[in-house]
């Protein structure tokens, strides 16, 4: 080809690509993709005038929707369809399972980490908010707004899930009715919208060890990685990492009666209590209490056993995500203490010498 002739991968170009997902191809390939429109100062003037606390609520709540619907649409979608004169209507006479259900609650939680924990942490979970406030010097005047989000996004998932499902609902509640007398227990169709214990599950004390248990595993596993000391967890693994872990205790006991989330199921018991009764609160003398409630202690449990027995807060000051109390002097302090050295502070020698005494206890340690 010579050198007056372009190159036929120039003949085929087709202009700017428009900004969107082909956003993806400028870090592969070179494209041009159009640049959009600079930011105006009036929409610059009204996001300095939004409440900074607005932000983060609206974002609780959203990414508890993100959540919740999936995980409660891929339950109506199996428990709707395996309803005799119901699935019909839904189509598959068996559609889904709990596979599926685990799978739709785990994407949701990834989804909802991405999409919302850039605006506010990312807690969607009333117990994961005191866990902070507890541990991680969350502000507690904040700690009321996010819970009072998480259950509003759980109370709009629970909604509009009711509308989208409402003549399959309707069909299926008068099935409930006329061959159970009521909608409230486990298959009936307000179990859709959260948990009820199975017929023969009446020991409470047995209810509230296994939702202790699996609360507390999974706030072990969230806690394992939001520790930046984690080298196997990164920022784009995290959210199915916790995804897949919620899914595991779903395969495991959602068949056995599960919650897991305060807010996921107080939001939508009311939902449940509002179309169905009251009995959405009171079935098994009262079991709700254990699901709504049990998730707040198993979690701060979790997340003490792992802040007193496998934190090391040495390797997070070591590696920039956090610093001692006492500064520079205080670290300073600490690792002449245990390593029986005496650590200079006043130069760049002094620097290196305070990551060298760090390597050492590492070692030690190791």
């Amino acid at each position: 080809m010579s050198n007056s002739q372009p190159d036929p991968l120039v003949r085929q170009h087709t202009n700017d690509i428009e900004l969107g997902v082909s956003d993806v191809l400028q870090r592969h390939v070179t494209r041009h993709v159009v640049a959009p429109k600079p930011v105006s100062q009036k929409k610059l003037n009204f996001e300095h005038k939004r409440p900074r606390i607005l932000r983060e609520m609206m974002a609780e709540a959203t990414g508890v929707f993100f959540y919740v619907f999936p995980g409660i649409a891929s339950v109506a979608s199996f428990t709707l369809a395996t309803t005799n004169g119901v699935g019909a209507q839904v189509g598959i006479p068996v559609f889904g399972s709990l596979f599926q259900i685990g799978w739709a609650f785990a994407i949701g939680i990834a989804f909802a980490i991405i999409t919302c924990a850039p605006v506010s942490g990312g807690h969607f979970n009333p117990a994961i908010t005191l866990c902070f406030a507890i541990w991680q010097g969350f502000p507690w005047r904040k700690v009321p707004h996010y819970i009072f989000s998480q259950i509003f996004g759980a109370f709009v998932a629970g909604l509009f899930l009711m509308a989208c499902y409402w003549p399959q609902i309707q069909a299926a509640k008068a099935i409930d009715l006329k061959t159970h007398g009521t909608a409230v227990y486990n298959g009936g169709v307000a179990s859709i919208f959260c948990a009820f214990p199975n017929p023969d599950q009446t020991n409470q004390g047995y209810l509230f060890f296994q939702e202790f248990f699996v609360d507390s595993y999974i706030g072990i596993v969230i806690w394992a990685c939001l520790d930046p000391a984690n080298p196997f967890v990164s920022p784009t693994s995290a959210p199915y990492t916790i995804g897949i872990a919620y899914a595991a205790m779903v395969w495991g006991f959602a068949g056995n009666t599960l919650s897991t989330n305060l807010a996921r199921d107080l939001g939508t018991r009311i939902v449940a209590a509002i179309f169905f009764g009251g009995e959405a609160f009171s079935y098994n003398n009262g079991y709700s209490w254990i699901s709504i409630l049990v998730n707040v202690p198993a979690t701060i449990f979790a997340t003490g056993y792992y802040e007193f027995l496998i934190r090391d807060s040495l390797q997070k000051i070591q590696g920039g995500h956090a610093e001692h109390e006492g500064g520079e002097e205080g670290l300073t302090r600490y690792l002449s203490k245990v390593t029986g050295e005496d650590i200079p502070t006043e130069n760049q020698t002094s620097e290196r010498g305070i990551m060298n005494a760090a390597n050492g206890v590492y070692e030690k340690q190791f």
